[in-house]
């Protein structure tokens, strides 16, 4: 174990939070409960998302006619064609859920934010990415931000194998896929972090992501400085959104 004083800093960035108004103009499913949307409008031309763990608000309304607000992470953005992509976890139940499932083309929105932007190094000797399903945009967006010769492990936990997916990145990445949340705690607590200085980014369930930030801080030693681990979502709960460290 190993503890040090990053030399590298987490830029954050603010950001005015503007509404804008956009349309459905295409879906894509991404893998068995991963469902891709990709929304147009003229608002959407100046936005910006300067990090792969940016949040925007997803405003939209649900059978009963009541506005929902969920939290989602920007995949792609044209600004030229004013286009903008959010990735849909697709569980049993849930107000979002249905809505992307009834997903058409024409259909309106909102999409506020991101407030803020958390931007990261690609430059630490190594990274560590650790999530579930809900984590898999961010996952999938950060690596692609890694040029040749980063190290990049990754485990995700999904419980369907046709989650499994592809990741487009030029760094030289090691996945590991497990099926829960005890196993992707036991991956960690087994993994040797690498020597010099890390870089650790979690998000997932919150009791998992609890004792995952247990394990790094107090089992690993790892700098405080040097990660972040965030709750997406909580068992039995709706629109719920944490940071852990």
């Amino acid at each position: 174990m190993q503890s040090t004083t990053p030399a590298r800093t987490v830029q954050r960035i603010r950001h005015d939070v503007k509404f804008r108004d956009v349309k459905v103009a295409a879906t894509r499913q991404t893998g068995a409960n991963m469902l891709s949307v990709t929304f147009r409008g003229e608002a959407l031309r100046d936005f910006v998302s300067m990090s792969f763990d940016d949040h925007v608000k997803f405003v939209f309304q649900d059978a009963a006619g009541e506005q929902v607000r969920r939290d989602y992470t920007p995949t792609g953005h044209d600004p030229q064609r004013g286009e903008l992509t959010l990735e849909f976890a697709l569980h049993a139940e849930g107000a979002a859920t249905d809505w992307a499932r009834q997903a058409k083309v024409g259909m309106d929105a909102v999409i506020a934010g991101p407030r803020g932007s958390m931007v990261v190094p690609t430059d630490y000797d190594w990274h560590l990415l650790v999530g579930d399903l809900s984590a898999l945009p961010a996952i999938t967006r950060r690596l692609k931000e890694f040029g040749p010769g980063a190290r990049v492990s990754v485990i995700v936990e999904i419980a369907h194998v046709g989650d499994v997916r592809q990741f487009d990145s030029q760094a030289e990445v090691d996945i590991r896929w497990v099926p829960s949340g005890e196993e992707l705690l036991a991956a960690v607590r087994a993994l040797q972090l690498p020597v010099g200085e890390g870089y650790i980014w979690a998000a997932g369930e919150a009791a998992t992501m609890k004792a995952l930030r247990a394990v790094l801080a107090e089992e690993k030693a790892h700098p405080k400085e040097a990660m972040r681990v965030s709750a997406y979502w909580k068992r039995g709960a709706s629109d719920f959104h944490e940071k852990l460290d």
